[in-house]
């Protein structure tokens, strides 16, 4: 007598809980990713060979643009952010209020001397992006601005880094008061951004 085989029936699986879970891992990566800020001005790093990669925390950073402006970008902890703005506000004898402090707080870059810092943070947000200082942070024999940001902040917290982003039409004396300044502060260890060797600057 021939065996009866019992019929297979096709295994269905609920995909509801597996969209739901996908939905939100992809809602979580948007909400949480950091997109990177662009440069107050265009800045195009020469080319290495290097692949390592940049600290994620507590990382400062100079930028000088071609003609040897310098712009200087705190570290993103506010609360450390209001204590450098103090220390740069006792030294140069600058006040600010508590708006401009709050506005301390949210500004991606400065790149204007102490003198001019008040009127600058009094700006609207979109003001100060489409802001262009003439001059940049002064960083010369006889004003150290720029040296000064550095050694501040290395005063609220001495665990910060510090990164360098030149473009590749920068002329060496243009940064080399830069690079005077940090050896009087005895900071002699900084990172130098550049972009991997045949790969566009923002890949």
């Amino acid at each position: 007598m021939a065996r009866i085989k019992p019929k297979r029936h096709g295994v269905v699986t609920d995909m509801t809980a597996m969209c739901d879970v996908t939905f939100l891992l992809l809602t979580f990566f948007i909400m949480t990713t950091q997109f990177k800020k662009p440069d107050v001005e265009q800045i195009k790093p020469p080319s290495s060979i290097s692949e390592k990669l940049l600290p994620d925390a507590s990382l400062m950073t100079i930028n000088a643009t071609p003609d040897g402006k310098f712009y200087f970008q705190p570290v993103e902890n506010a609360t450390e952010r209001l204590e450098l703005l103090d220390k740069m506000s006792e030294k140069y004898g600058v006040t600010f209020d508590d708006n401009q402090k709050a506005a301390f707080q949210r500004v991606q870059t400065i790149g204007v001397p102490m003198s001019q810092l008040r009127s600058y943070l009094s700006l609207s947000e979109d003001e100060q992006k489409n802001f262009k200082s003439p001059k940049g942070i002064p960083m010369d024999s006889t004003d150290k601005q720029l040296v000064d940001w550095v050694e501040q902040s290395l005063s609220v917290n001495p665990a910060y880094k510090l990164a360098i982003k030149g473009d590749v039409t920068t002329e060496y004396p243009k940064v080399k008061s830069l690079f005077e300044g940090l050896r009087d502060i005895d900071f002699l260890k900084f990172w130098l951004i550049t972009s991997q060797e045949g790969k566009k600057p923002n890949e």
